[in-house]
């Protein structure tokens, strides 16, 4: 009897420490991550939704999780462009219409970086555009080669909260 009820006080002792763990392992959307589903793989990606965030992007980043990025949400629907700026790493990007449809996608390469005595507005327009061709709302940037490891193509359809991140917009 004493050893039966030790073994039950033990359980419930190492149910205690390991399932708020295990609860954690299991990234939960906030207002800095949401959940994207590409092609049935799951993505936490980065929330860029105010002009801030979605001007500076990856840009800095020395590498790019395989399930991680970015995704940008723009006030309405447009024909947009990204550049390379300031980005070190290769990067994906599949823009995406009001609905979540991708309309257009990219495999961007580094730029070289400012040159010393460069205005910025030289550097700016010596970088590759890299446009929507059609309206889109969103875009989701991944590490380069990711979208055609996954499978994506112009046409699918990207699975995550659209009224979640239209509302976050700013």
């Amino acid at each position: 009897m004493a050893a039966s009820a030790l073994n039950r006080i033990f359980l419930a002792l190492l149910l205690t420490v390991t399932l708020p763990w295990i609860a954690g392992c299991d990234e939960k959307e906030s207002d800095e991550l949401a959940r994207v589903r590409i092609n049935g793989v799951t993505f936490m990606m980065e929330i860029a939704a105010d002009d801030p965030s979605r001007m500076l992007g990856l840009g800095g980043r020395e590498e790019i999780d395989e399930r991680g990025g970015m995704i940008f949400v723009f006030p309405s629907a447009a024909v947009i462009q990204f550049v390379m700026r300031d980005c070190l790493v290769p990067i994906d990007v599949a823009f995406l219409d009001a609905s979540g449809r991708v309309v257009a996608m990219h495999e961007m390469t580094p730029e070289e970086p400012r040159r010393e005595g460069e205005s910025a507005m030289a550097y700016e327009r010596r970088l590759k555009n890299y446009p929507s061709r059609f309206p889109a709302q969103f875009a989701v940037e991944t590490a380069g080669g990711r979208l055609r490891e996954v499978g994506l193509e112009v046409g699918q359809r990207v699975e995550f909260d659209l009224e979640r991140l239209k509302n976050m917009v700013r």
